[in-house]
């Protein structure tokens, strides 16, 4: 039993220590493709994405978790995994609805349910989470309590709609790292505005749900991160009114760092706050 159980735990160690790169080379049909797998301890997780990404962003943490008898339950919000212009008139609303839809499905077998997003996707787990108490846990990776300069980039993207821009495309900065990392290679590189401005609202109303949160919760944010402000986790952390709270910087990672993440020890930290509440 014992050899047996070593064995487990070595496989699971080599599939997190394994190159993403190399990975998505054998699963890049998997890129836009939600995924479902049914573990053994009656505890579900909800993995979300990121605005612009995949599942796949997230699904080598899924597998991980699996494998430590987690039922794991990779969603697609609205708009994604396809062409840019599948965005253009999603609400935020509607990311919402799906975030709500994958939690109710992973309720169905499971009986306690967390929720692990990353970026915007760690803002509509708030968004959950402030109103359904029930939530086991949250993991939130990268999340925006706001952006870096939110007021001149929100106030700029509005006066470009109004001048009839549509789209715009990525910018990264010169540390952010090759044009072949996994956040860059599965995501659209270009967006519409009015997406941009959907998300902002859906930042802005989130401000609002920190101190309703309860459950336990584990914050986790790039030393690097040139998206969100520096002082976001910080301000989580502060907030919300939970009394098992945990916070995390990963150091040398990108903004939505868990498809890139060379910082392995992230997925065994995560693993111990869901197994620990």
């Amino acid at each position: 039993m014992v050899k047996k159980l070593r064995t487990i735990a070595e496989k699971a160690l080599d599939f997190v220590f394994a190159d993403p790169a190399s990975l998505y080379k054998e699963q890049r049909h998997l890129v836009n493709q939600p995924f479902f797998f049914a573990g053994n301890n009656k505890k579900g997780v909800l993995l979300v994405h990121g605005w612009t990404s995949t599942p796949y962003e997230v699904r080598r943490l899924g597998e991980y978790l699996n494998r430590s008898g987690y039922t794991v339950l990779g969603m697609q919000l609205s708009g994604h995994g396809s062409v840019p212009r599948d965005l253009e008139g999603i609400k935020r609303e509607q990311w919402g609805q799906d975030t709500a839809a994958g939690y109710q499905q992973l309720k169905q077998t499971c009986e306690k349910v967390y929720i692990c997003g990353t970026s915007i996707g760690a803002t509509l787990a708030v968004g959950l989470a402030h109103k359904n108490q029930e939530i086991a846990g949250l993991v939130l990776m990268a999340t925006p309590y706001k952006i870096r300069y939110e007021l001149a980039v929100s106030f700029f993207a509005k006066l470009l709609v109004r001048f009839g821009v549509k789209y715009r495309k990525k910018f990264y900065p010169p540390t952010f790292g090759a044009a072949t990392t996994i956040t860059r290679v599965i995501s659209y590189q270009t967006y519409p505005l009015s997406s941009v401005l959907e998300t902002f609202e859906l930042i802005k109303e989130s401000r609002l749900y920190y101190p309703r949160i309860t459950q336990p919760c584990f914050v986790l944010q790039s030393t690097h991160d040139h998206i969100v402000s520096a002082d976001s986790i910080n301000m989580i952390y502060d907030e919300i009114s939970s009394k098992i709270k945990r916070k995390k910087y990963i150091e040398k990672a990108y903004h939505t760092f868990i498809s890139d993440i060379k910082n392995e020890h992230v997925f065994i930290d995560i693993l111990a706050f869901l197994d620990a509440n």
